[in-house]
């Protein structure tokens, strides 16, 4: 079993696969926009090219998203999409990459738990914690 986070953006996903392939050195899989697609008669004037399914990996791992019809697009809350990385200096590039035109919610710093731990929310709305461990034992 595998398990892949999918988030919904409000007409910005090809903009937040961008900026991602920019700040985490992701790679956009696939990007299906409504136009084309069965879907195509059932999106509002000029949702064409937004995506209706996209692909991208972060390193080894899978994210999915698309952008969600207007009216239906509901702002994420009650999660965080966490990135654990092994290195305290990647930590720090990777918080600041994400917290550019974002929101910081917790200052990357040393904690109990880690040797580098932050929060923030990117520009296009989504929640993330960078997690960088201290060795356990």
């Amino acid at each position: 079993m595998q398990m892949n986070p999918y988030l919904s953006f409000d007409g910005k996903c090809a903009d937040a696969f961008a900026f991602y392939a920019k700040a985490l050195g992701a790679k956009v899989e696939v990007t299906m926009p409504y136009a084309g697609s069965p879907m195509a008669d059932h999106v509002p004037a000029g949702w064409g090219s937004k995506i209706m399914h996209g692909r991208i990996t972060i390193g080894d791992q899978l994210l999915m998203a698309s952008d969600a019809m207007p009216d239906c697009y509901q702002k994420p809350q009650g999660f965080s999409v966490t990135l654990n990385i092994a290195d305290s200096a990647e930590a720090e590039r990777t918080f600041h990459a994400l917290a550019d035109g974002g929101t910081v919610g917790m200052p990357i710093q040393e904690t109990f738990w880690a040797s580098r731990f932050g929060t923030v929310t990117d520009r296009f709305g989504i929640p993330w914690m960078i997690n960088c461990e201290k060795p356990m034992g």
